[in-house]
């Protein structure tokens, strides 16, 4: 039988839902599935926005307090962004609202229709690899689960960005742990699951971000996928010159690194969220070292597609 597929919008991106039957006991129909897991993004979404004013999100962001009470969702959220950050040693840094907001993306951009990548390239700065920043702000949050509270000076405003979308597929993958097969996809980061796809890995489709093609298809039996890429969110600025949603941390300006697009493979979708990140901002040379462990894929500024890790080994035909 096929599975249930469903798709809707939330977190400013496609969600999309692929669930097979039920094995175990008390497992949900799949179409009662995905209605309970499409109210779990949808409030997760709501909650964690930096775009929604009653979000719990812009509470603490905006709360003069230094200890702010916050629920479970939001620490599990902030911890899951500092580990990003201590895990990629500042390259992905979830405290740049600020620079976001300086380079045109204050609101969700949600609609809005994107400015063709190839025509940012032509007028982009010369290439350069991201770099932390030395004075990082995401170094003076810490999360206290025995008190309840985030701990910040007031002021820092942290972002969810990718990491969020990655750990809500996290989240919906584990409640749908009693199904035969399943794929969560939250725009772009995916996660799939069940004995069912041990037996039969679906194959995950890998776009082109200049032509919409696809370059390479990956065989996941089980375990994270996430792409990162700059073709979604391109927009003019004032002074005549492209921007786009990715920081580099060390310049507060958009990263232009020589890569377009990095896909990575990892055991979640949060950690492939976050290499897949890391492996953009570090341009090419970075890249190759951040997707050595668990493989991946980079599309270079030409429009040039190089497998990294174990795809590359397998690709060449040599026993990994």
């Amino acid at each position: 039988m096929h599975e249930h597929d469903v798709t809707f919008r939330s977190m400013g991106s496609d969600v999309r839902f692929l669930i097979g039957m039920p094995l175990a006991a008390g497992a949900l129909a799949p179409p009662d599935a995905a209605r309970a897991q499409r109210a779990f993004v949808e409030d997760f979404a709501a909650r964690l926005s930096r775009f929604r004013a009653d979000s719990e999100l812009c509470a603490l962001n905006g709360a003069r307090a230094d200890v702010v009470p916050v629920s479970p969702l939001l620490r599990v959220a902030v911890r899951a962004g500092l580990w990003a950050a201590e895990s990629t040693g500042g390259l992905v840094d979830p405290t740049l609202i600020p620079a976001l907001e300086r380079a045109g993306y204050r609101e969700s951009r949600e609609g809005a229709i994107a400015v063709p990548l190839a025509e940012a390239l032509r007028s982009a700065p010369p290439r350069r690899a991201a770099q932390p920043a030395p004075d990082a702000a995401w170094r003076s949050l810490s999360v206290d689960d025995a008190r309840g509270v985030v701990e910040r000076p007031a002021g820092v405003r942290f972002d969810t960005g990718g990491v969020g979308k990655g750990l809500a597929a996290d989240a919906v993958a584990h409640r749908l742990a009693g199904h035969d097969r399943f794929v969560v996809d939250c725009g772009g980061d995916l996660v799939v699951g069940g004995p069912g796809a041990e037996r039969r890995p679906y194959e995950i489709e890998v776009e082109h971000p200049l032509t919409g093609e696809c370059v390479h298809r990956l065989p996941v039996a089980s375990g994270g996928v996430a792409t990162s890429g700059l073709n979604v969110r391109v927009w003019p600025r004032p002074d005549g010159s492209y921007a786009h949603h990715l920081i580099d941390p060390s310049t507060g300006e958009p990263a232009w690194t020589g890569l377009i697009a990095a896909t990575a493979l990892a055991p979640t979708a949060l950690e492939a969220e976050t290499l897949s990140k890391a492996a953009l901002l570090g341009g090419p040379a970075g890249a190759r070292e951040v997707l050595a462990a668990h493989g991946g894929l980079m599309v270079h500024d030409d429009g040039d597609v190089e497998l990294a890790g174990p795809l590359r080994t397998f690709a060449m035909g040599v026993a990994a």
